[in-house]
């Protein structure tokens, strides 16, 4: 681990975990995230940013976020990207950096749905709205790459857990930064991990889980991921830090996948912080996860 990438857990240790250990307001944690993303997470330059809308049948068009490269490869995939926030916070705006660097290094156009978030929308809301955004573009010649981080990782993998059960187009392959695949939190990490994480607080998961599921199944597989049936998906790239408090929430779907018979890359890497490729221009590893990332995108778009 490089130096920098030390000193940014020490500061997220000692600023960030403790802030959202105490964070109770659903308006006030959106408000933050915003202004930190803002500030960590900036796009480069090169990159078209439109606001659409994704049609759904019977209602309002649902909002989403285009970005497009200036040499986008109209044949390639679209990238579909979920946005994290634990179902209650986050935006297309707050991942627009990341995403937009992921766009211009692989050439493809991305789309970010501003899926409803919890409290005020509760499960199944963020799922119906992600299967929704997907059959709107699924037609797309050149086809679809999910992709997603924390929550919105579990969202993007419990969408490819409702595209096989419905048996729709399969997307080309989907990825995954640091994904919340299990509502029960049986992973062992959870505890083991607790103090190693330099950002999430193991205790206040099961805070989120309440504003989000609100009494439903937490087995549900579009909550739940991992007890999702996943025969005949295309290959997933999973990457987690190892001291995660959701590192097992990864490896556990990882293996769940390969036994299903799914092709999988799971990355696991020593020591770094919660999406660690949100601090791109920050730490050297950032680079190296999106180098990685964006490789594996590529040698899927030429199939």
């Amino acid at each position: 681990m490089t130096r920098r990438a030390r000193l940014l857990n020490l500061w997220l240790r000692y600023t960030a975990k403790p802030i959202f250990a105490r964070l109770q307001d659903p308006e006030r944690a959106r408000r933050l995230i915003e202004r930190c993303a803002r500030l960590a997470s900036r796009p480069p330059a090169g990159l078209q940013f439109d606001t659409i809308g994704l049609e759904r049948p019977g209602a309002d068009a649902l909002e989403a976020l285009q970005i497009t490269p200036e040499a986008a490869q109209g044949a390639g995939p679209i990238l579909l990207y979920l946005h994290g926030g634990g179902y209650v916070f986050g935006s297309p705006r707050s991942y627009k950096g990341l995403v937009g660097h992921i766009a211009r290094r692989t050439g493809l156009t991305a789309i970010l749905p501003r899926y409803r978030l919890a409290p005020e929308h509760p499960f199944p809301a963020a799922p119906d709205d992600a299967l929704t955004a997907y059959r709107a573009i699924m037609d797309h010649p050149g086809g679809i790459i999910l992709g997603g981080d924390s929550a919105g990782g579990g969202l993007a993998l419990g969408l490819l857990g409702q595209i096989c059960a419905l048996g729709l187009r399969q997307p080309v392959g989907t990825f995954c930064f640091s994904p919340f695949t299990d509502m029960t939190f049986s992973g062992e990490s959870f505890a083991a991990n607790n103090r190693a994480d330099p950002i999430l607080p193991a205790r206040r998961a099961p805070d989120i889980a309440q504003m989000y599921m609100q009494g439903a199944n937490p087995e549900d597989p579009r909550a739940s991921p991992l007890f999702a049936s996943f025969f005949g998906a295309g290959p997933v790239w999973i990457t987690v830090g190892s001291t995660e408090i959701l590192l097992d929430d990864a490896r556990r779907m990882s293996e769940h996948l390969m036994q299903q018979g799914v092709d999988v890359t799971c990355v696991i890497a020593p020591d770094l912080p919660h999406v660690w490729p949100l601090f791109h221009g920050l730490i050297p590893e950032a680079e190296q996860s999106l180098a990685e990332l964006s490789g594996w995108i590529t040698s899927l778009s030429r199939l």
